[in-house]
């Protein structure tokens, strides 16, 4: 990757290593609908005045209101719902867990979508690796859940994975903001209603209200118009591989902040996470150039000379170059 692929997949990391958090901080006081609604709501806040500032947002949204519409639907609407209600009963260790599983569908998925770029082996073990890593990282931590929250995380692992496909091959010519802003206040509508009548009967508690901020600010803002440059620069596949590193970040955060021990587990995961993702976002070899057969790169004339591609005439071997009369 570049290096400005990197600096986009290390925010990446960090913004949406934390949402796991805040949701099940937040989900304890609100419901799932006004979690999904004000992190989408306020995202839109936040970008819409930008996307407007680059003029032609209207055009965009007549021009692609399909794929915009799929994108919305896959990446947003249906996935934040699914992983926020499952974090009732799921601890964020498991929700992380389980989404890491998003490269591996992605490359599946890819196929479908007419993806011929080869994985090679080495990607291959990075895969691997990185999922090996989440799970030393996270089955210490495996806590509660039931059937339902995990079909409702497989729900979002689906959606993460198809829709940065869908932004690559189809939304390539749309601007990150004007795509976000869009998305994020479709999503907002939707919810809307259902915010509005599963409301808290009483003012939510700082921490919650602080992690509906920082969701919707950090977590989905700013995290949003990384992720979507982030796919433009290395391509959905490796794009999604940031699911790899979120709960390391998870585990970090609470060694620096909340004075948990960090272990040789914690450090043995980090160095197969590292790993993993340094090899699963590493370019495909070019494939190497065979030379052209004599027989394919010339074609034989009338006067009973050799034409090359270049067009220059040459002659056939055994020939005395004055032709055959």
């Amino acid at each position: 990757m570049t290096a400005r692929g990197w600096f986009l997949f290390s925010l990446m990391g960090v913004v949406w290593g934390i949402p796991y958090l805040m949701i099940k901080v937040a989900v304890e006081e609100v419901s799932p609908s006004g979690v999904v609604f004000t992190r989408c709501a306020l995202g839109a806040l936040l970008l819409l005045p930008f996307a407007l500032r680059q003029g032609g947002l209207a055009g965009t949204v007549r021009a692609h209101w399909r794929p915009l519409l799929a994108f919305a639907l896959i990446e947003i609407i249906g996935p934040w719902y699914t992983l926020t209600d499952a974090e009732r009963h799921l601890s964020s260790s498991t929700a992380g867990l389980l989404i890491a599983g998003v490269p591996i569908v992605a490359v599946t998925f890819a196929r479908f979508f007419g993806d011929t770029e080869r994985l090679g082996a080495r990607r291959i073990t990075g895969l691997g690796l990185g999922l090996a890593g989440v799970g030393v990282l996270t089955f210490p931590h495996l806590t509660g859940g039931n059937a339902l929250s995990l079909a409702e995380v497989l729900v979002t692992v689906v959606g993460y994975a198809v829709a940065p496909l869908i932004a690559a091959r189809h939304l390539k010519q749309v601007p990150t903001l004007q795509l976000t802003a869009v998305c994020l206040a479709l999503a907002a509508l939707v919810y809307a209603p259902a915010a509005v009548l599963t409301r808290p009967a009483e003012l939510p508690s700082a921490g919650a209200l602080t992690a509906l901020a920082g969701l919707g600010a950090v977590c989905t803002a700013i995290a949003f118009v990384a992720f979507l440059e982030l796919i433009r620069e290395v391509g959905p596949t490796r794009a999604s591989v940031i699911t790899y590193v979120n709960p390391a970040v998870a585990v970090t955060a609470g060694v620096l902040l909340l004075g948990e021990s960090l272990t040789a587990t914690v450090l043995a995961a980090f160095a197969l996470i590292l790993t993993g993702s340094v090899l699963a976002t590493a370019a495909a070899p070019e494939p190497r150039s065979r030379p052209v057969p004599w027989s394919a790169r010339q074609t034989s004339r009338a006067d009973g000379r050799v034409e090359s591609l270049a067009g220059l005439p040459e002659e056939r071997p055994g020939s005395t170059g004055q032709g055959d009369g």
